[in-house]
């Protein structure tokens, strides 16, 4: 897919806070996120530049069709690997902030086959 940790991390947060909140604006992420409002406009910018988000007049963001494809795998490595990692006796917290990492890097045969042992 080719895009950046940073990215990604961006569109899975989106997802998250589209579960929660019927909007979701930049303001939103930053404070989600603990970042600056500038970091995320620009992010933003960079995110609707690539067609993975659509930004509405009033702020509202919304994935698009491969922003969500996008944001669903990277949620579904970052659950599955928490409950993983979790299921061998890791801390509940470490283990989020390792799935964190490894959602990113990890590939997709590695995770398939993670999640086929798993299940």
């Amino acid at each position: 897919m080719g895009t950046s940790e940073s990215a990604e991390n961006y569109l899975e947060t989106i997802l998250i806070l589209s579960k929660r909140r019927p909007v979701v604006r930049s303001v939103d992420i930053a404070e989600e996120l603990g970042f600056k409002k500038s970091s995320v406009s620009v992010a933003m910018k960079n995110l609707r530049e690539k067609n993975h988000i659509t930004v509405t007049r009033e702020g509202f963001i919304y994935l698009t069709e491969s922003g969500k494809e996008i944001a669903d795998m990277i949620y579904e490595r970052h659950e599955l690997l928490t409950q993983w990692l979790t299921r061998l006796g890791v801390d509940p917290k470490v283990a989020a902030q390792d799935a964190c990492r490894i959602e990113h890097v990890i590939s997709k045969e590695s995770f398939e086959a993670i999640k086929r042992h798993i299940k």
